[in-house]
């Protein structure tokens, strides 16, 4: 096999003095190559992450000085080959040949090579180097190759593939300086993009057949590195025969996460509950700065409230990607990848996506975000559409709640209903899984191939740089999102402004006799009576502007249609409010049933539920009623935040309104359907 390109200091690669533009590097290798950990070694923290045009596929952009000038540095998806059999693959080969708006042709390029892995990416590499554009080969990680006992003939490679080699350590940083002086003398020549057409170039892809490239890749290899003994590699071997078992190697997975669920779940409490107090503090500053009014409201009630409602998920997402990262810079993840596959597959889904299902068990969000991983575009749509099905820890507050209405005093079937809670959701979305794949996406789930990467030590600093990097992008693109949609939920559940007139007689006299009474034992010493009952009245002013403004207006509205499902309005009212996100439902009825947000914390509220009356006098929350409200909400979306990730990480808001389209339907039916049925039945 004979490759285009001949060696940079060939009259081939001299170009013109004429080109202005600012240069651009591309930097492309194989997947757990360490393509990230030199990006950060190069860059630091001077990056950014964007999309390519019309795509989700991300892409890092970084600026690192080179011979005196600013040099853009591209971070092309990771890639097993530019064959476009992908859309990362097609969106990294239009990438390199120019063909991506906003994204020009690279001026040169950083080739990146695991060296204990060469003759696997040397594949990729026979398809880079036909490109014809100057190229850097970075050959990554060769101390563990050295501990491996490869010995690499860095000299006689550089020859093989027309171009220099520089041996590198990205985690450590070794070799970098070497990389920059070499990247340096490329960009010194000022090189041109090829004049060739970009069709005919990936043509030219086309003309060697995968048996020709592994064959050339095998005879590099056999030239350029000397093997050690099969024995060094008995290790490694003996820990896969493990961790890749079909049984044993799924038992290790399940354990590992479930250490790392419990860490989401036990790390991020504490810092969630800082950031709680900080947006909780942040709002009686703000109500003590600004008077009581419809100001006040809309910055402590909606927009403080609204981004600290999206902040306070930081901590979980954080905390999770960094796990993640670790894990893949071990190589355990794509072992775990290979394990899953064998299960996940039967329902339409891969190997990889059983990270994200069990981490939306923490949050949908997260788990969301964590689909990035899944390669296949159709995967990942199914994986997305089905993830919020899963119990999150948002519904949790929902189902104490409903449970202590169901089983106050039998504890056993409380945790029964839980755990059937759980199942439910699980059920759904294999269920879901299987419909999508035998509808509108339609296929097998993409086979599983991949290479077993070198187990190695993570580095940290690239498992925070990816922490980083997806907490900001949490942060910008859902906070705004949530921000502009809490402000107009806060809209709909405070306007119109009820004037005195408006308050039913009723309701007056009884908020004058507490006012009265607060007055009275405020005059008498009684500071903490009085506050009560000054709370009291203030509850039932609440519950009664909430029944006049628009949302309630639309809980009294949708009343015949949730009716079906045993509702009355304030639990419509309920259903609209928790649209922000699901625990809304439980201050919402709290302030509706007249006790005010406190009493969602206490028994208070399940007592207080539990004595409401319907005005013919019949109990509200009955049996059936109890059921349906808790099937409806572990089936329904009722989230903003994740509706809003799902649009950005879907690539665009049809997605996003089909998940939540069918979710609503699905939980209007299976509730109204629990509900009919236990009626049936005779269930009271």
């Amino acid at each position: 096999m004979t490759l285009a390109p001949a060696p940079p200091d060939t009259p081939a690669h001299e170009a013109t003095r004429t080109a202005p533009r600012r240069q651009t590097i591309a930097l492309v290798g194989n997947p757990n190559a360490g393509k990230t950990t030199l990006f950060n070694a190069l860059t630091g923290l001077r990056a950014k992450t964007a999309n390519f045009p019309g795509t989700t596929i991300e892409l890092r952009v970084g600026a690192l000085r080179l011979a005196g000038e600013s040099v853009r540095l591209i971070d092309m998806p990771g890639l097993y080959s530019l064959s476009a059999a992908s859309s990362e693959e097609r969106a990294a080969l239009d990438g390199l040949l120019g063909l991506a708006p906003e994204h020009p042709a690279p001026t040169a390029l950083i080739l990146l090579l695991d060296s204990t892995n060469l003759e696997r990416n040397l594949f990729l590499a026979s398809q880079v180097l036909e490109l014809g554009l100057p190229t850097v080969i970075a050959l990554n990680m060769v101390d563990l190759a050295q501990r491996l006992g490869l010995r690499i003939k860095v000299a006689e490679l550089s020859r093989e593939l027309g171009c220099p080699v520089v041996p590198v350590v990205a985690k450590t940083g070794r070799g970098v300086d070497e990389l920059r002086a070499e990247l340096e003398r490329v960009i010194a020549r000022r090189p041109d993009v090829p004049h060739q057409p970009a069709a005919e170039r990936a043509r030219q892809l086309d003309t060697q057949s995968q048996h020709q490239r592994y064959d050339w890749a095998e005879r590099v290899v056999g030239r350029c590195v000397v093997h050690p003994d099969r024995q060094i590699h008995g290790r490694s071997e003996a820990i896969d025969r493990v961790l890749t078992h079909p049984v044993v190697g799924v038992v290790a997975f399940l354990a590992l996460m479930l250490g790392v669920f419990y860490l989401i779940f036990s790390l991020a409490s504490i810092p969630m509950d800082l950031i709680d107090g900080v947006f909780g503090w942040l709002g009686d500053v703000a109500a003590g700065l600004i008077p009581a009014g419809p100001l006040q409201s809309l910055i402590v009630d909606g927009m403080i409230a609204g981004v600290g409602g999206v902040v306070i998920f930081l901590p979980q997402i954080c905390i999770l990607f960094f796990l993640i990262a670790l894990l893949e810079d071990t190589g355990y993840l794509a072992r775990a990848a290979f394990v899953m596959d064998r299960l996940m597959r039967r329902v339409g889904l891969p190997g990889k996506a059983f990270v994200p299902m069990l981490s939306a068990h923490a949050c949908a969000v997260p788990a969301i975000m964590a689909t990035k991983v899944i390669d296949d575009r159709r995967d990942r749509l199914v994986t997305i559409l089905v993830l919020p099905l899963m119990t999150c820890s948002a519904r949790l507050p929902v189902y104490a709640m409903v449970t202590g209405l169901l089983f106050p005093t039998q504890p056993l079937l409380g945790a029964a209903a839980f755990t059937g809670a759980y199942s439910l959701g699980i059920l759904a979305a294999i269920s879901m899984a299987l419909i999508f794949k035998r509808t509108i996406l339609p296929g097998q789930a993409r086979p599983l191939v991949l290479e077993l990467p070198s187990y190695k030590m993570p580095s940290l600093k690239t498992a925070f740089f990816v922490m980083l990097d997806r907490g900001i992008i949490f942060l910008k693109k859902a906070g705004t999102v949530i921000l502009a949609l809490s402000i107009v939920l806060w809209w709909l559940a405070n306007f119109p402004e009820m004037q005195p007139g408006d308050v039913p007689a009723g309701t007056a006299a009884q908020v004058a006799a507490l006012e009265a009474q607060a007055a009275a034992l405020e005059t008498a010493g009684q500071a903490e009576q009085a506050a009560l009952a000054a709370d009291q009245a203030a509850d039932l002013i609440s519950q009664q502007q909430l029944a006049h403004s628009f949302l309630g207006r639309l809980g009294h509205l949708i009343e015949p249609a949730v009716l079906p499902m045993g509702f009355d309005w304030q639990l419509g009212v309920g259903v609209l409010a928790s649209f922000a996100a699901r625990e809304v439902v439980v201050s919402t009825l709290s302030i509706l049933y007249g006790l005010g947000e406190e009493g969602a914390e206490g028994a208070a509220l399940v007592d207080q539920m539990r004595a409401a009356t319907r005005p013919d006098g019949s109990l509200v929350f009955t049996l059936p009623v109890c059921f349906s409200l808790l099937v409806f909400y572990v089936l329904a979306m009722q989230c903003f935040a994740t509706t809003a990730i799902a649009a950005r990480e879907a690539g665009g808001w049809r997605w996003a309104l089909l998940q939540l389209g069918y979710m609503t339907v699905l939980a209007y039916g299976a509730a109204t359907l629990t509900y009919q049925g236990l009626t049936w039945l005779g269930a009271a």
